[in-house]
């Protein structure tokens, strides 16, 4: 069976998540949300999204990258909520069938 790489982000609450004011969050998101289109656009990441109900209140989303595991990880690290501190990242590779899943563009 031949088999897909991605390199999954899970974004985590960061060690500053708490120190933000309420403009300086709005901020964030903002630049965070354009982060994420980016990556999109260009075709470096297939999909992204925040949890609900997580069993650990920590994990707050998760990205897959279409890119190496050294590449991804440089890509989230500069998402400015991650430069800010208000999340952290932990990269992974994740294995599939090929053809498996699809992503629209």
């Amino acid at each position: 069976m031949e088999l897909e790489r991605y390199s999954f982000v899970l974004l985590r609450r960061g060690p500053r998540a708490s120190e933000f004011a309420d403009a300086e969050l709005d901020r964030l998101q903002e630049a965070h949300l354009g982060h994420l289109d980016s990556m999109r656009a260009q075709g470096l990441m297939a999909v992204a999204g925040p949890f609900s109900e997580q069993p650990d209140d920590t994990w707050r989303g998760f990205c897959l990258y279409t890119v190496a595991l050294d590449e991804a990880r440089r890509l989230a690290e500069s998402d400015p909520p991650v430069q800010a501190g208000r999340m952290a990242v932990e990269v992974f590779n994740w294995w599939t069938k090929k053809g498996a899943i699809s992503f629209e563009s």
